[in-house]
């Protein structure tokens, strides 16, 4: 979509003597005051331009990142803007996206569209973002992309009658911090016409450039975007994008945005590298022109390398090799950075949400780093960005020690992935050859890592030595995090949305369960009657399912009658109660009685959840948060957040310090707060349970220890909690422990099952309880002992046979069959039978059938016979297809089967007929 040109023509532009024209290539329409001007002067992938800042700054002096960051906010705060703090990277108030990837994302959708009031108006923030999807494109644009900056943003609310400040004024304050602030010549910028959309709004832009790099965005939005349509808001918002690092890079006229924002950091890694030298001359060339060629990869356009070819006398290989490892330095410079403030704000590296981002992250730098031969440096690495940056951000060095924790627990972890690919990948190629495929497809490639964690460079590497060819896109990464990028949809629970309509037009159900929780019996008026069995009534007790916490049930009494309720559920602002037995009529009047005891150990379960997550943040760090939770009335479940297996000492401290909080008798105080104060006071960790929509949210608070936005219902004080019991622990995913849990009596049920269970093994073991421990220890000794014997015994056993079945084998063209049906001899046997026979007799073809209910083979080939050409695989697998089944395994050893029991004489002379035509055909 494109707007006219109404939407950019500001006053501004006649007043300097702006005229506006269509740029032949890119063909995009601009601003300039030059009106002898051919192109947008921006250094776009069509070559409209070229950086020719580079060594030829235009302001009037070279400012760090830290100075251009404090310049724009104090000449905001000249301008009447307030100074915000920045927000977290990891967007835990939204439930659309995962990370900030601008500054206007921590104002949407409540600010933006007039929802809540903005933190101030108008403001100035400087706001560390997040992009992956240039991800590829970090490091050999040479700092035009980057994963992690900072967006200087100030920002303005428009709304009917309030006008703050609008488009003419936004591109006047721009153009004035450019040109007085900094010392830009005002010819020396133009501002291109674009359309801005994301985080779920939309509008006109104005992008401006200054020899050839866009150092701003200005943005009026005035759009949300609904299935690709744009309508109207009721506020127009100023949405405006400084790249903190391009106007350091800008004003320092640097060869590349890293030598102008990581300095000493980029230089110790360039030592590292070996990277002691660098043609600066040939650098800058290369630079002005990296927005038409890949240095790193040799790819880009050809006129590109035709220029750069006049200007170097160098071929594009020779670039390539000179400077790839210089690019590689880049990108592991910008993802070192953007590693440590990832891992710095609790996103454990795992397969989904954020965490398979922070794993794509980790293991591509690894990858890079490795090409470098720095891999072992990277926790080092980490360290020095977080030396650096926690100047600014003291959160970083606040969380150093998790960082690294998580970080060596999740490269450890890559390194096993590592061993375990190679075999996979050689299985692959070994299927693909069989096939006749000549290469690994980006299909495969995509597979590989999304679902075994293999970088295509590692599989190209194994690949490579196989004989197969391996083409990875060069924008793999972006491909593959985009796939994972968007959250995906949040559905709420709902009664049948056929309700919704059936609703819309009874009155708000007034929720009797916040003003008093302990509420366990009220009469009521029945307002409505939906589907024959449910009923809305003007205000209930019952609680409706949500955050975790199931429907509260019991029954409601009317004319002498009483009916069961099943099931409550919320439909927008009414509550639905589902009956079982007669329904009341509209207008009657009915008394509710809650099933007490159900709810109060549901009260328990959920105030101990609470108190188990503070628990849980204490013992193992700030990086947990909650990943789910679903509460009970017998056991409970709450998922967190968290790198490795909780060790049997950690659930013990969680444990102890949960009942200790029990112990303190602190008060739980529910109550409702404006979203922006309650996030002010409490900071983003309110939302522990996932985002909770609305202008208004409840705020549940235990003392001291824990505070979180929950709709649920809790005990009034955290003693009234009683026990709570660890029963046990789950890996529900990579990245995220399951505590399985009670409170209360059912806590005191769990320990006193496991009491009897105890009790039961000391009775088995003929030993007072105390002795079970030491009784158990000597019984598992005695046992591997006795599984010692046996192994010795079996591998006799082995030697044995296989000298009794190669005796019996039959010679076919100088090889040595070996095929027998072996009964009451288990599968683990046969492979030690087959194994001693290959390992005396080279030339042996071995395959041992075994058959109970099914029939499975075992075939293996010594030395002699596999450089003849007998394959262990091949034999398997034609003989499981006579058998019904199928076989697969390695050249030397292979294993099949199938069901048809009936065919086994068929497969034993399948497989006499393989090695006969292998020797055969020699």
């Amino acid at each position: 979509m494109r707007f006219g040109e109404e939407e950019y023509h500001v006053p501004f532009f006649d007043e300097y003597g702006y005229v506006r024209k269509l740029c032949p290539r890119c063909g995009e329409y601009f601003w300039t005051q030059n009106p002898e001007q051919t192109f947008c002067g921006e250094a776009t992938k069509e070559g409209c331009a070229e950086y020719t800042f580079i060594g030829a700054s235009p302001t009037r002096r070279g400012y760090t990142h830290e100075e251009v960051r404090e310049a724009f906010l104090s000449f905001f705060e000249r301008k009447g803007h307030k100074r915000i703090e920045p927000y977290p990277i990891v967007a835990r108030w939204r439930d659309d996206l995962y990370f900030t990837n601008a500054s206007i994302i921590d104002f949407q959708p409540y600010v933006t569209e007039g929802v809540i009031p903005p933190p101030a108006n108008p403001l100035v923030i400087s706001q560390p973002c997040v992009r992956f999807l240039d991800v590829d494109n970090a490091g050999p644009t040479f700092g035009r992309h980057l994963t992690i900056f900072e967006m200087g943003g100030h920002h303005a609310f428009n709304r009917k009658g309030e006008e703050i400040y609008w488009k003419d004024e936004t591109v006047r304050y721009h153009h004035e911090f450019v040109t007085k602030e900094l010392g830009v010549k005002s010819e020396e910028i133009i501002y291109k016409e674009g359309v801005w959309s994301g985080g779920g709004n939309a509008g006109p832009d104005l992008e401006s450039v200054v020899r050839g790099l866009e150092i701003a965005t200005l943005v009026f939005m005035k759009f949300k975007t609904v299935d690709g349509r744009f309508i109207e808001l009721p506020i127009k918002t100023v949405d405006t994008g400084y790249g903190i690092e391009r106007y350091a890079w800008l004003s320092q006229g640097a060869v590349s945005c890293f030598h102008a924002v990581y300095g000493e950091i980029l230089r110790k890694i360039m030592e590292e590298a070996g990277i002691t030298s660098v043609d600066e001359r040939l650098l800058t060339e290369v630079s002005k022109l990296s927005n038409l060629i890949n240095v790193a990869t040799g790819s880009g356009r050809p006129e590109g390398w035709r220029l750069i070819k006049e200007r170097t006398g160098m071929s594009r290989e020779e670039l390539v090799g000179m400077f790839r490892p210089l690019v590689n330095v880049f990108t592991v410079t910008d993802h070192t950075k953007c590693l440590a403030f990832l891992l710095a704000e609790g996103v454990i590296p795992s397969n989904v949400r954020e965490g398979y981002i922070a794993r794509l992250m980790v293991r591509k730098t690894y990858r890079l780093l490795r090409t470098l031969s720095l891999e072992n440096l990277m926790p080092e690495l980490i360290e020095m960005q977080i030396d650096y940056w926690s100047r600014d951000f003291p959160h970083l060095e606040e969380m150093r020690d998790e960082i690294l924790e998580v970080l060596t627990a999740e490269l450890k972890k890559f390194e096993q992935t590592l061993a375990k690919g190679e075999v996979l990948v050689r299985r692959i190629i070994r299927e693909g050859k069989r096939r006749g495929a000549a290469e690994i497809s980006t299909e495969t490639l995509t597979e590989l890592y999304d679902s075994h964690g293999l970088p295509p460079e590692i599989v190209a590497e194994i690949a490579e030595g196989e004989g197969v060819k391996v083409n990875i896109p060069e924008n793999f990464y972006s491909l593959v995090a985009e796939r994972h990028m968007k959250a995906p949809k949040t559905v709420r629970p709902s009664a049948e949305p056929q309700l919704e309509s059936e609703v819309s037009d009874l009155p708000e159900t007034r929720r009797l369960y916040y003003d008093d929780p302990y509420i366990s019996e009220f009469d009521a008026k029945v307002v409505g009657v939906l589907d024959g069995n449910m009923i809305v009534l003007d205000k209930t007790a019952f609680y409706p399912e949500g955050g975790g916490q199931p429907a509260d049930k019991g029954h409601i009494e009317f004319g002498g009658l009483r009916s069961k309720v099943i099931d409550v559920q919320r439909v927008g602002r009414v509550i639905v109660h589902r009956l079982e037995g007669a329904v009341p009529k509209v207008g009657e009047k009915v008394h509710g009685v809650i099933d007490w005891n159900r709810r109060i150990s549901l009260m328990r379960h959920h105030t101990a959840t609470h108190l188990l997550m503070g628990a849980a943040r204490r013992v193992l760090g700030r990086h947990v948060w909650q990943a789910g939770a679903q509460k009970g009335v017998e056991r409970s479940r709450l998922d967190i957040s968290h790198y490795k297996r909780l060790t049997l000492e950690e659930i013990h401290e969680i444990e102890r310090l949960a009942n200790l909080a029990v112990l303190r008798n602190m008060p739980v105080e529910a109550f409702w707060m404006p979203r922006e104060e309650a996030e002010k006071r409490y900071g983003f960790r309110l939302y522990q349970g996932g985002v909770v929509p609305g202008k208004e949210i409840r705020i549940v608070k235990s003392g001291d220890w824990e505070v979180e936005a929950c709709g649920g219902t809790h005990c009034r004080t955290t003693g009234e909690v009683g026990l709570i019991k660890v029963i046990r622990t789950e890996r529900v995913q990579d990245g995220v422990e399951r505590l399985i849990f009670a409170a209360g009596l059912p806590a005191l049920r769990a320990v006193q099952e496991n009491e009897s269970k105890l009790v039961k093994v000391s009775r088995t073991l003929n030993v007072p309880v105390e002795r079970v421990e030491k009784a158990a220890e000597n019984l598992v000794a005695e046992w591997r002992k006795l599984r010692q014997e046996r192994e010795r015994l079996m591998e006799t056993l082995a030697r044995f046979m296989a000298k009794e079945y190669l005796e019996d084998s039959k010679i076919i063209g100088g090889l040595r069959l070996v095929l027998r049906v072996a009964k009451g001899v288990s599968v683990d046997q046969l492979i030690k039978v087959a194994n001693e026979i290959t390992r005396a007799e080279p030339r042996a073809v071995v395959a041992l059938f075994h058959t109970d209910k099914n029939a499975r083979v075992v075939v293996m080939v010594g030395e002699e016979a596999l450089r003849l050409g007998v394959r262990a695989d091949e034999i398997a697998r034609e003989a499981a297809l006579k058998l019904g089944g199928g076989g697969s395994g390695r050249p030397e050893f292979a294993q099949g089967g199938g069901t048809l029991t009936e065919n086994l004489s068929e497969a034993l002379r399948r497989v006499e007929a393989l090695v006969s035509e292998k020797v055969g055909r020699r």
